[in-house]
């Protein structure tokens, strides 16, 4: 186990928690500040984070992630997968906050996967699974991932036409994507339209939260089996784009 103390939740950010309608299981705080003890500890020998201020990291992190647990719990959500995982985030925190809920992190290098194996182990997250493989192989794996998911959840993972190809896939029918964006978000909805239709998908809302705002995506049908496209082709080619 760690001998690392965990971070103190500043008055702000409870206060924000809060307000977002968000309660705590006896525990959940002190679990939350122990994961961003490991986070910036192995930030110091893994780029994963350029959030440092021990203050800052608990909005910046651990509120943005906390947005997401609304939409996850209005629709029953009980297999999530978080693409493009990174440090963990959103996926641990909102596996800290919703126990009853599995959560697949899916992250393409191995220094970070190994991170996020990590972390679970030391916070005993049993909801929490870690995969070490590219958006684009997971969704054309039919017998694992491929429309297997209630939601799929995303941050920081780029335009939306490219975010989408690597999301859209893995969530099944009647199921959601979840992007966490910044306020260019309309223009990248517009942007998403061919994108949005080649997928079979459709925003269903986009809400304004204190970090960002949330573009919430419906999945109609089937995903036709086109896309996800190989490794690095949605970011080279994204739908919809002229640039072939």
């Amino acid at each position: 186990m760690t001998d690392l103390a965990p971070l103190r939740a500043p008055e702000q950010f409870l206060k924000q928690v809060s307000e977002l309608g968000i309660q705590f299981d006896a525990g959940d705080l002190e679990r939350l500040g122990l994961y961003l003890a490991l986070l910036l500890d192995a930030n110091t020998r893994v780029n994963l984070t350029a959030v440092v201020d021990r203050d800052a990291v608990w909005t910046r992190h651990i509120l943005d992630s906390l947005t997401l647990v609304g939409a996850l719990v209005s629709a029953g959500a009980r297999s999530v997968i978080d693409v493009g995982s990174g440090g963990g985030l959103p996926g641990i925190p909102l596996a800290i906050a919703l126990p009853d809920v599995h959560f697949t992190l899916a992250e393409a290098t191995g220094k970070k996967s190994r991170f996020l194996e990590e972390v679970a182990r030391e916070l005993s997250l049993s909801n929490v699974s870690v995969v070490n493989d590219r958006a684009e192989t997971l969704g054309q794996d039919h017998q694992h991932h491929r429309e297997k998911y209630d939601a799929v959840i995303a941050r920081a993972v780029g335009k939306l036409p490219v975010l989408l190809e690597l999301t859209v896939p893995l969530a099944k029918v009647g199921g959601l994507v979840l992007a966490m964006k910044g306020e260019k978000a309309a223009q990248d909805i517009i942007d998403a339209k061919a994108a949005l239709h080649a997928l079979h998908a459709r925003v269903v809302e986009t809400m304004k939260t204190p970090t960002g705002v949330i573009v919430i995506v419906g999945k109609q049908r089937k995903t036709p089996r086109l896309y996800p496209r190989t490794p690095g082709e949605p970011n080279r080619a994204p739908i919809g784009s002229a640039k072939k």
